[in-house]
């Protein structure tokens, strides 16, 4: 395994763990034939119903034949795969001119004609964010959930997870992921409001998010996680950027337990942009976000509706050399006694991100009472080639017993952690 340093200040611990991509991990997506060209186009039927009327000229033998050959072939790759097959033939009826009563094995046959695989890691997989597992039933020191965005093949984005765990020292480990990888079944839309329910029998490492709305097409990007407590309930809510390949917008997922997950959009001025971050609890009774919609500074946006979001109030803008270009949020708020810790990123000169932080006031969060001068992670010249280079970035970390837990990428390729004692931190930042 390559290894990399990067630049922190004195009292960041580095850990040696990097979480590269493996583009043996596969998931299922759905398959459409592309359109012939325009002058060889025939309009009496689409190219789907041509390949159903093939499938449906087979006999009953050569179905059952050919069915259990692509079963054998792809054993161990997929669960379900009987269930993956059904649903999507299920999908395709309308697009079929004709939908005579089908055998199990033959509707089986159609849907597996009609998905591909898709190595949904293969190339990247970065900009974590982190937060409190639910289960913490027999585990010293604190397991954590991770997030990350995996990039494949035409550079589609889509949400995977980890597990894993911080030691009483500090130590961070990740849970070998599963083998398997699945998306999860759609079960229930309207519009661009989707619910998404998984396998419960399936573990959390399996979990795949892929693109499902046309504003999702090439991309659900740079997932924020935020366990929210309110009236003694915590749901876990990430802001993300929806990318359709020609325009961005900000979307908001929710969930209590990593099973089933809810999707929509998010509306208003302050919604426009990538960077969203939901703070962690109401504050004076309405919800609380860090946002960056005019691509240079932070704002501080409230709202009573946790969809609708205005412009809010500028609180931070480029003053250091190396966030001249711009900055933007790293993810959501952490609560401290002394305030609220928000990680940032910076860009100065020849595109190089750098990682700093803010203390915001506990009761009034427009008011900075601390920020970092200098960058607290920045890319050393070992690590800043990948698949974008000298960038180092995070969508949010966690606290955990006197400790800042930091996830963050490299490069756009891969992921590692850092850590810091929290008083060490606030020193830096009120100095």
């Amino acid at each position: 395994m390559h290894e990399t340093t990067t630049r922190t200040t004195p009292f960041f611990n580095r850990q040696t763990l990097h979480l590269r991509p493996d583009p043996a991990r596969v998931v299922l997506r759905p398959f459409e034939p592309a359109p012939e060209p325009r002058a060889l186009n025939r309009i009496d039927k689409s190219r789907a119903c041509r390949i159903f009327e093939r499938i449906l000229a087979l006999d009953e033998t050569g179905i059952e034949t050919l069915l259990a050959a692509t079963l054998a072939n792809f054993k161990g790759r997929h669960r379900n795969l009987r269930d993956i097959f059904d649903r999507r033939a299920t999908e395709m009826s309308g697009a079929f001119a004709c939908d005579p009563s089908l055998s199990e094995a033959r509707h089986q046959l159609i849907g597996a004609y009609f998905l591909n695989e898709y190595s949904f890691e293969a190339a990247a997989l970065f900009n974590p964010s982190i937060v409190p597992h639910p289960n913490q039933f027999g585990t010293t020191g604190g397991r954590f959930i991770l997030s990350a965005r995996a990039v494949g093949e035409g550079h589609i984005s889509s949400l995977t997870f980890r597990t894993g765990n911080v030691a009483a020292d500090g130590t961070v480990t990740i849970d070998a992921p599963e083998r398997l990888a699945s998306a999860p079944e759609i079960t229930a839309r309207v519009g661009d409001r989707v619910e998404l329910a998984f396998d419960p029998a399936s573990e959390i490492t399996e979990r795949v998010i892929f693109p499902i709305t046309e504003h999702q097409a090439n991309g659900i990007e740079d997932a924020r996680f935020v366990a929210f407590e309110h009236e003694g309930k915590t749901t876990y809510y990430a802001t993300y950027t929806a990318y359709s390949g020609q325009a961005i917008r900000s979307e908001l997922l929710e969930t209590e337990d990593f099973v089933s997950f809810r999707m929509a959009p998010l509306k208003g001025v302050g919604a426009r942009n990538k960077g969203m971050a939901l703070f962690p609890r109401k504050i004076g009774g309405r919800y609380a976000m860090i946002a960056r919609h005019d691509n240079e500074n932070l704002y501080l946006i409230y709202s009573d509706n946790l969809h609708e979001w205005g412009p809010g109030k500028p609180i931070l803008q480029p003053t250091h050399a190396w966030e001249f270009i711009q900055i933007g949020n790293c993810g959501s708020t952490i609560e401290l006694d002394e305030g609220w810790l928000l990680f940032t990123h910076g860009v100065g000169p020849v595109r190089h991100y750098s990682i700093g932080a803010v203390l915001l006031d506990k009761d009034d969060p427009s008011k900075v009472i601390g920020r970092s001068r200098q960058p607290l992670i920045q890319p050393e010249a070992s690590e800043r080639e990948g698949y974008v280079p000298n960038v180092v970035y995070t969508c949010g970390a966690m606290q955990l017993e006197g400790r800042i837990v930091l996830p963050y990428a490299i490069s756009d390729t891969f992921s590692t952690f850092a850590t810091v004692e929290t008083a060490a931190l606030l020193e830096l930042l009120k100095s």
